[in-house]
């Protein structure tokens, strides 16, 4: 019986022949997700805005919609309402209230009032308060992490490969992160820790899966040392193919389980990832590879620090 492959053998895509169409949309929609954050801005939740967040439990299942009308009859502005650890356990999100402490008691104080009369049996398990400067410290944590992260890998891979190749990994990572913060801002999702959380596992995914690529063109930059750079780029891109795909359509169908299926509290993260990867995927052959052609590389650029590392090393 044989083996179910989703690429066949020997495949021979001329990924590179669309490269410059590939940069134009790739740059038109980077800057356009750019644009739309700074112009619409992220829907940011009570983690970065601060704010009240009670934690319910009811008797029974409950309507969330009903519970968020409820809330909302009370005038202390949008509820975020979010299944927390299973049918009868709840999140009630709401906004800072003007007032400061007094008024947040008092907004907590006509939750309970509300819960009460409206559902009977339902118990508070907490009722706590996020200060704006916690949350502000949480936005700047958050960023900086990302930012970090992002930096951390190129210098890591610049000193893996070369300072080309570190670019390139920069390049794409930057690309990836975008365009995932035009989606939240796109769609207005509500963008919290999660999200955060969500944005870091996509460097790291993007970190090896461009790892993975550049990992073979510069094995093949030293065994076809003649072969034009383009070509060049291709076979890489081919002999790498199998291995993106399954590893990304292995990961993308067990998200879209999880977004179907899944608990809401997990959605944000959960959607995060899966256009995460998507993107990533897409640049890990379009951005990663042709930047190496943008940025000069050729066949011989190595080939002085490959010869002095194998000493007697022969063209193939």
């Amino acid at each position: 019986m044989k083996l179910l492959k989703l690429v066949p053998d020997n495949t021979n895509f001329d990924f590179m022949r669309w490269r410059n169409i590939a940069l134009i949309v790739s740059i038109l929609l980077t800057l356009g997700s750019l644009a739309l954050v700074g112009v619409r801005g992220l829907n940011l939740g009570v983690d970065f805005l601060g704010g009240q967040m009670i934690r319910v439990t009811f008797s029974q299942p409950i309507d969330v919609e009903k519970l968020r009308t409820d809330v909302e009859r009370l005038g202390l502005g949008d509820a975020s309402i979010q299944e927390s650890g299973g049918p009868k356990s709840y999140q009630i999100r709401l906004p800072s209230p003007e007032g400061g402490a007094a008024a947040a008691s008092r907004a907590i104080g006509e939750v309970r009032g509300m819960l009460g009369k409206s559902y009977p049996g339902a118990r508070v398990d907490s009722a706590e308060a996020v200060s704006g400067k916690v949350s502000e410290e949480l936005a700047t944590d958050g960023a900086l992490s990302i930012a970090l992260a992002m930096l951390g890998i190129a210098i890591y891979i610049w000193f893996r490969f070369e300072w080309q190749f570190g670019v390139g990994a920069l390049v794409t990572l930057f690309h990836d992160v975008a365009m995932t913060l035009g989606f939240f801002s796109l769609t207005q999702l509500q963008v919290d820790l999660n999200v955060v959380a969500a944005i870091l596992t996509i460097v790291g995914y993007s970190l090896n899966d461009t790892v993975v690529v550049y990992d073979r063109i510069r094995e093949n930059l030293r065994k076809y040392r003649k072969m034009a750079m383009v070509p060049l780029l291709n076979l890489s891109l081919n002999e790498t193919l199998s291995r993106t795909m399954v590893t990304s359509l292995s990961i993308l169908l067990a998200l879209g389980t999880l977004m179907l299926l899944g608990p809401e509290v997990i959605f944000g993260l959960t959607i995060a990832i899966f256009v995460g990867i998507f993107v990533g995927t897409y640049s890990s052959i379009y951005i990663s590879a042709p930047v190496l052609v943008w940025l000069g590389v050729k066949p011989d650029s190595f080939l002085r620090g490959d010869e002095e590392k194998v000493p007697g090393s022969a063209a193939v």
